[in-house]
């Protein structure tokens, strides 16, 4: 009994010989310059009148708490609700040793002032953290980092984007069960980094000491210097950082007191974590009020829907900023050639022409096809076609008899209308029709567009529309509108005829996408032709309407178009 007095006052001893005099070196980092001192002379909020023992409230030298060396403090034996992911791997349960003693300030259920050891409790006061207290975490631990669990190579194995704890800096040090605690990230005796943390956390180097996710020491996130100080609102309220390189991970992330609870969004609606900068505030443009326009990716209508594990073919009909951008390797860099991946989508889930589902996105439209092809939402085309199909990838399938060139070069050579630099061997991406009709820096991209269906300019299908360049600006961003309209000018005259003298659109005739040549039958399906259904209808005689091509610069029509019979009738 003797040497365990002896033991247990020498270690006590030896705790406060750590906390230093008057301005010792050592003073920035001591526990009295801390929140965690509660006497009435702390420079934290919470203050207990009449103590002056700095330990007092965790440590007692003597007839401790048995759970853990010279602890002052009860086990509340609260239940907690423990943080829980789709994407989780650890095998999470009831906090165990240190981080069961953190809690049994943090999660409200005991007083600060009540101690294990009567004889040297606070007399006469009884103090809580509560909800309005920065320290509070409660028993809901659903919104903060999981702890208590094991953390060993075969975790990391399993869960890809974890480093083997063999590589763990000394600063961060699981338990002696190898578990990962509170006391891995947080030293509760020393501030000297803010938020008790055991390093410097600027540019993400504790979270990244633990996760190593593919591509984000390069991406944007992780290397802009754009400033965070005209950001408006407590959306880093939590941070020290002045640039979003800085801020790393906690741009988005938040390790305790999240609001999107799975993977610790820092908001609950998932956009939100994006418009925080992508506002106009901090990074360049204003991408927020694009999804308020005519045409837009509907990413506010659904929250909590979208999941890194979804399978694309399957997953319900939602869009969310993730679906397109891996915010871990998004990157702003020098663009790439059509058809590979932009920077700025890398890292995304795609599915390929062939319906194959790819964990990485090699071409931008593989992207898109997650959404517009196999698993198509769009139920109500904007057109009805003679020749219906909403799945996308099936219009651009290469073995179409015409197509736009997005999954390969087109299949006519015989284009002069086309506008330099593009030539009949060119290949465009989804995006080049498809995106904002604003010219401001920052906003590329389909996010939002007052033309419909989300197209970067004017794209009339009324019929009866005098032609300008206005109202079929799309079509002219390509294609010499001088060239087509041009008199006696093979291939184009009936095009001058149509456009022109009779006031037909271009959408009457040509399906933009292209004609799957599963639907064609016996006809050509050349030229992207494929006629509006409210517009063009069949001919006197019963048959059509269809378009026969009957050679170089040549075809039929069968049909019946603004009551003008077409029976068998070629071009030119």
């Amino acid at each position: 009994m003797n040497k365990r007095l002896l033991i247990a006052s020498t270690v006590f001893l030896c705790l406060c010989m750590l906390l230093p005099a008057g301005s010792s070196a050592q003073e920035s980092s001591s526990v009295v310059n801390s929140k965690h001192n509660l006497t009435a002379s702390g420079p934290g909020p919470i203050k207990v009148a009449g103590a002056s023992e700095v330990c007092i409230f965790c440590h007692t030298p003597h007839a401790s708490n048995p759970i853990a060396p010279l602890w002052n403090r009860n086990d509340s034996g609260a239940y907690y609700e423990t943080y829980e992911s789709t994407t989780l791997k650890a095998a999470v349960g009831q906090p165990t040793g240190t981080s069961r003693l953190c809690l049994s300030c943090h999660d409200g259920t005991i007083a600060l002032t009540e101690t294990y050891n009567s004889r040297n409790a606070i007399k006469g006061q009884t103090i809580f953290i509560s909800p309005g207290d920065a320290g509070y975490i409660g028993t809901d631990l659903t919104d903060d980092h999981p702890i208590s669990f094991v953390y060993d190579s075969t975790l990391a194995t399993r869960k890809r984007g974890l480093r083997d704890p063999a590589t763990l800096p000394p600063e961060l040090p699981l338990d002696h069960q190898h578990q990962l605690q509170c006391t891995t990230c947080h030293d509760p005796h020393d501030d000297s980094f803010g938020y008790f943390l055991r390093m410097d956390n600027l540019e993400s180097q504790m979270c990244t000491s633990c996760h190593d996710l593919d591509g984000w020491f390069s991406s944007s996130h992780a290397t802009s210097s754009a400033s965070l100080s005209v950001a408006q609102g407590d959306e880093w309220d939590n941070l020290r950082a002045n640039s979003v390189r800085q801020a790393g991970c906690e741009s988005c992330h938040r390790p305790h007191s999240a609001g999107g609870r799975q993977r610790l969004l820092r908001q609950e609606a998932e956009e939100e974590n994006c418009f925080a900068c992508h506002d106009g505030s901090v990074a360049r443009g204003n991408l927020s009020s694009e999804f308020f326009k005519t045409s837009a990716h509907p990413v506010r209508r659904t929250t909590g829907v979208h999941d890194p594990t979804e399978a694309p073919l399957t997953m319900a009909d939602h869009v969310e900023c993730a679906d397109c951008h891996n915010p871990h390797q998004a990157s702003a860099s020098s663009a790439v050639r059509a058809p590979l991946i932009k920077p700025v989508m890398k890292g995304v889930s795609g599915v390929s022409s062939s319906g194959a589902v790819t964990p990485q996105a090699t071409y931008e439209y593989e992207v898109c096809y997650k959404c517009h092809a196999w698993n198509n939402p769009v139920r109500s085309p904007i057109i009805d076609r003679v020749i219906r199909n909403n799945n996308v990838a099936d219009e651009f399938s290469p073995s179409n008899p015409s197509y736009h060139p997005v999954e390969a070069q087109g299949k006519n050579m015989d284009v002069p209308s086309l506008l330099q630099p593009l030539n009949p061997t060119s290949i465009i991406y989804c995006t080049d029709c498809h995106g904002s009709d604003s010219t401001a820096e920052g906003v590329r991209g389909p996010h939002g567009s007052a033309n419909q269906p989300l197209l970067v300019r004017n794209y009339t299908t009324i019929d009866h529309t005098p032609e300008s360049p206005t109202a079929y600006a799309l079509c002219y961003r390509c294609h010499n509108r001088n060239q087509i309209l041009a008199e006696n000018n093979n291939p184009f005259d009936e095009h001058r005829k149509h456009i022109l003298d009779k006031n037909t659109p271009c959408s009457v005739c040509h399906d933009p996408h292209g004609i799957s040549a599963t639907q064609i039958g016996s006809r050509s399906g050349a030229h992207l032709i494929n006629f509006d259904g409210d517009v063009v209808g069949p001919a006197d005689s019963g048959d059509g309407p269809f378009f026969e091509d009957r050679g170089f610069r040549k075809g039929s029509c069968t049909l019946k178009c603004h009551n003008e019979n077409h029976d068998d009738e070629d071009y030119p």
